[in-house]
């Protein structure tokens, strides 16, 4: 079964930075597309950022030049490097992986604070 452990979330101040982790099990990480979502209270989960087997990238437009998506398949890890956060930028933030119907982790939450 599939499991996906995200970590590293946190309290920060604007302009602060944050290294987002989410740990894969239970699968061939390397086969599967992964991303991030966030998800602010009363709104609906965004796609943040992803990440293809190929290493290619894609970013959601107001996190461009701000925000890294990566992976390290042999540690099945996909990161999510945060810098220039902003308060907009607090949620709970999900990763997920392209595989079947997908699967979510348990959501880390971020918060930015003016």
């Amino acid at each position: 079964q599939v499991q996906l452990a995200e970590s590293g979330g946190g309290l920060v101040q604007v302009g602060g930075s944050l290294r987002l982790s989410c740990v894969a099990s239970g699968s061939t990480f390397s086969r599967n597309a992964m991303g991030w979502y966030r998800q602010a209270p009363g709104k609906q989960r965004d796609v943040v950022a992803i990440i293809g087997t190929d290493g290619s990238t894609d970013y959601a437009d107001p996190v461009k030049g701000r925000f890294t998506i990566s992976r390290d398949n042999a540690k099945s890890t996909v990161y999510l490097q945060m810098n220039s956060l902003k308060p907009d930028d607090t949620a709970v933030y999900y990763c997920k992986m392209w595989l079947a119907n997908g699967y979510w982790g348990q959501g880390t939450q971020v918060t930015v604070s003016s």
